[in-house]
C-alpha cells in the first residue's frame, strides 16, 4: 500500500501540479503572468455577473416578475 500512495504523491507533485509550480517560479519575473489563472477567474466572474444583470434587466423590462406583496406565501 505504501507504493500505491507514493505513486499518487508522485502523480500530483511531479506531474499534475507542474504548471502551478512553473507559475510560482515565474513570479520573480512577472507578477501579472504569475497570476494569470487568477485573472482568468476574475474575468469569467465579471462576464457571468454582467450576463446575469442583462437577464434581470430583460425580465424587468418585460414585467415578468410578480411584484405584489403577496407574491410569496410567507409574506402574508
Amino acid at each position: 500500500m505504501k507504493d500505491f500512495f507514493e505513486g499518487i504523491e508522485y502523480l500530483f507533485e511531479n506531474i499534475l501540479f507542474y504548471p502551478l509550480d512553473a507559475l510560482r517560479e515565474l513570479e520573480l519575473d512577472s507578477w501579472f503572468l504569475a497570476n494569470i489563472l487568477n485573472w482568468i477567474f476574475v474575468i469569467v466572474g465579471f462576464l457571468a455577473f454582467f450576463y446575469w444583470m442583462k437577464q434581470l434587466k430583460g425580465f424587468n423590462d418585460r414585467n415578468e416578475e410578480n411584484r405584489e406583496s403577496t407574491s410569496h406565501s410567507f409574506l402574508g
